[in-house]
């Protein structure tokens, strides 16, 4: 099969959809190397390369108009490319495939990670939620498959886009394989050393944005002061949520014990912006704290597992669905509930260790390989 993907966020993003773009394309090309895998990539990038493999493709736009106008050769004129090359399936990694590529007879699937901007619409402007929704509604109608990311995932499209179910199939996803590889003591310590960070911390890692809940976190930490003081990091950016969980911060004398790694000079470093320097970071975390209000999936919750190390989060949404039955959960809108269970992981350390045991057993669910495995049986059902 020549099979084509959307490869603008496996190029340029360097959170969640560029994590599982990168991470499902290797391991396709891995474990099924007979296949020829073609990424389109609107504008090329010095953040993000692929291992150079025979069957793996890099193909940017070609022509005047289509590079003065990557945004429309994606959406629109890339099917001119897809005939060239003969590509038999075309995966839209997030959320769209391009415009009227179901008359072109080459079979679509679309992966839809979540649909947070129909759930909380008050936290997206106008504009954006009604791109979203056109893009997002229309990938779904037109794809031969929708792939959700989650059985939550699953029953949100089923109720905003009413697409039957038997057109939806739950794919869980990966990480990065780098998480579940031991760092030695002096890896650790480099980076230790590099990031200046604590003997013990929290570790918080995903968007500062108002769902998934950091200011909570906050408030934990400030209740836990009472019996110990730890130190958070905080590994993401943000906006107006960000300054809002900052003012908190300085109100509360906070400033010195929780720090936004993301926001310092070392943050510049390529270990960084690749994420390369995270297995190590998240292996010298005490825990990691990933109270989010609702998820497309939470793959920081999977990294943890991979790593090692304690997670809490929420009871609510798919997060259940990633942490399984070693995650330590809480209600999301009670800190007092988060700081029992930082203390707990504090003073408990043979339940930690168990609980970690069973993490890990249950992220063996998620190997690259299984992940690829399903993704695959989806394109063998179109393309025979």
């Amino acid at each position: 099969m020549n099979i084509g993907f959307d490869a603008k966020r496996a190029y340029h993003n360097q959170t969640g959809l560029g994590h599982y773009s990168r991470t499902l394309i290797q391991s396709l090309a891995t474990h099924y190397s007979e296949h020829s895998y073609y990424l389109f990539n609107p504008k090329q990038s010095g953040l993000f390369r692929f291992q150079k493999d025979q069957n793996i493709h890099e193909i940017n736009p070609s022509g005047f108009l289509s590079r003065s106008f990557p945004s429309l050769w994606r959406s629109n004129w890339v099917r001119n490319d897809l005939k060239r090359l003969k590509i038999d399936l075309y995966h839209g990694l997030s959320h769209e495939i391009p415009l009227n590529i179901h008359k072109t007879g080459i079979k679509s699937v679309v992966t839809i990670h979540d649909l947070i901007h129909e759930r909380y619409p008050e936290q997206y402007a106008w504009t954006d939620r009604k791109i979203y929704t056109q893009k997002f509604r229309y990938a779904c109608e037109h794809a031969d498959r929708v792939i959700a990311i989650s059985e939550q995932t699953k029953q949100d499209i089923i109720r905003w886009y009413q697409i039957p179910e038997t057109k939806i199939d739950v794919c869980y996803q990966s990480c990065n394989p780098q998480f579940a590889i031991r760092k030695t003591p002096g890896e650790l310590e480099q980076i230790r050393l590099y990031y200046q960070l604590p003997e013990t911390f929290f570790l918080y890692v995903g968007s500062v944005i108002e769902r998934k809940n950091l200011l909570s976190v906050c408030k934990a930490l400030q209740l836990l002061n009472q019996d110990v003081v730890i130190p958070l990091i905080v590994i993401g950016k943000g906006g107006a949520y960000k300054m809002q969980v900052q003012s908190f911060i300085r109100d509360q004398g906070l400033a010195s014990q929780i720090r936004f790694l993301s926001d310092e000079t070392t943050a510049s470093s390529i270990g960084f912006q690749t994420a390369a320097d995270f297995p190590a970071i998240y292996q010298l975390a005490k825990a990691m704290i990933y109270p989010s209000i609702f998820e497309g999936f939470g793959i920081p919750v999977l990294e943890a597992l991979w790593s090692r190390i304690p997670v809490i989060t929420s009871n609510i949404s798919c997060l259940p669905e990633a942490g399984g039955p070693g995650a330590f959960y809480v209600n999301p809108s009670q800190p007092e509930e988060m700081k029992q269970q930082m203390l707990l992981i504090l003073q408990n350390p043979d339940l930690v260790e168990q609980q970690v045991e069973t993490g890990w057993r249950y992220a063996q669910n998620f190997r690259n390989e299984t992940a690829a495995s399903r993704i695959m049986q989806v394109y063998r059902r179109l393309v025979s």
